[in-house]
């Protein structure tokens, strides 16, 4: 659906919500040490090449390296869960590229399109929840997933060449790190 009207169309994300919610509903488990895993992750980013100004990485280690992990529940998520990746045909809406896939909290298949579609069209976040059921973003959690999300963005774009996607990784890192002030 990416560059198509339906991209942008308030029932196509009736529609991705309520089969993501459909998908998050198959099974769920609390994992103790998820949290701790996945921010030691965010952090090894930085340890390799990047283009991340120091101004930037010294207060994502501070806030990472000072957040406390909880335990979370996990449930199996896409991992790239946007347009890009939906595929309608007629009225059957189907889901593609699953290389992602794993055990993660649900918030984190919410990430790409919370800085992308959703950004300055909170009409289409509402009409995603209006599918989804209510938003349980925990504000801690959410704001932490939104920075480790940002530098695993920036970085990997830089390394592998992505120039469109390292600038807006740079962005979600800007915004990100806003959240903490």
């Amino acid at each position: 659906m990416e560059g198509t009207e339906a991209e942008y169309a308030p029932d196509t994300y009736r529609q991705v919500g309520r089969l993501l919610r459909i998908f998050h509903e198959q099974t769920a488990r609390t994992d103790i040490g998820y949290e701790a895993r996945a921010t030691a992750k965010a952090l090894s980013w930085l340890e390799k090449p990047h283009r991340i100004s120091e101004a930037r990485v010294a207060p994502v280690r501070a806030i990472l390296g000072a957040y406390q992990p909880k335990p979370v529940v996990l449930v199996p998520t896409h991992g790239d869960w946007q347009p890009r990746n939906w595929l309608m045909d007629g009225s059957e809406l189907s889901i593609i590229d699953f290389g992602r896939y794993e055990m993660r909290p649900s918030v984190t298949d919410l990430c790409r399109l919370a800085v992308k579609q959703w950004r300055s069209r909170s009409h289409l976040e509402a009409a995603f929840f209006e599918g989804y059921g209510p938003d349980s973003r925990d504000s801690e959690l959410w704001n932490v997933t939104l920075l480790r999300e940002a530098v695993s963005t920036a970085a990997w774009a830089y390394q592998v060449g992505d120039l469109k996607f390292e600038a807006q990784g740079h962005r979600m890192l800007r915004d990100a790190l806003g959240n903490f002030s």
